[in-house]
């Protein structure tokens, strides 16, 4: 028997088993089917018998992180946190900012978008200023950074199209007395490399 029929069997031997580990699954699947007939599912054929086949995420790893000492390693686990918390906020501005945009289209005056704009302004703090108030300062830094990387543009960039030059100005002087600046652009190849790295193992369901 070559290597390759050895490594053959024991992969029919594993689906076999994996099988028995997913009928629950299977039976789950089919209550939410809502017939007698269990879900449909994609098959692959194995030595001529027919399985289930079940497509999985795909899991991410990256080299092991060394720490110096306990004070970096307690950096990197704040920095998962305010990530965690951070980055919902960033992809619904992106998603908002295409609403927006999309709705604005449908104006033809500018009286409408003014008005449209300002009351969009009004919902929105009203729904989330609570949550962004209750923001740490090194989180409302990495969530600046992380609007530019889900909106492709900066915080800044966003302000002035919205609300004008001034605003703009207005907004970012006071971001820089806070230490923040709403011009930081996301810098994934950089100095966001271990942000980069914590989002897409949250985003996998791996931290």
């Amino acid at each position: 028997m070559t290597n390759f029929t050895k490594i053959l069997n024991r992969m029919h031997k594993l689906l076999k088993y994996s099988i028995i580990l997913m009928f629950p699954f299977l039976f789950l699947g089919k209550a939410y089917a809502g017939n007698n007939d269990l879900a449909e599912l994609p098959t692959i054929i194995i030595n001529g018998e027919e399985y289930p086949c079940v497509y999985l995420s795909p899991i991410f790893i990256f080299p092991e992180l060394k720490f110096k000492n306990k004070q970096q390693e307690k950096f990197y686990w704040k920095t998962v946190r305010d990530v965690k918390k951070t980055l919902p906020y960033a992809k619904l501005a992106a998603q908002l900012m295409a609403e927006t945009d999309s709705h604005l289209a449908t104006l033809t005056s500018e009286k409408e978008k003014k008005t449209y704009l300002k009351a969009k302004e009004k919902e929105l703090f009203a729904q989330f200023e609570k949550d962004l108030k209750s923001m740490t300062i090194s989180q409302g830094k990495i969530l600046i950074r992380l609007v530019d990387r889900e909106c492709e543009k900066t915080t800044y960039e966003i302000i002035k199209m919205y609300k004008g030059g001034f605003s703009a100005v207005l907004w970012q002087g006071i971001a820089r007395i806070f230490g923040s600046n709403l011009k930081s652009e996301y810098d994934e190849k950089d100095k966001d490399q271990i942000i980069e790295r914590v989002i897409i193992l949250v985003e996998a369901g791996q931290l």
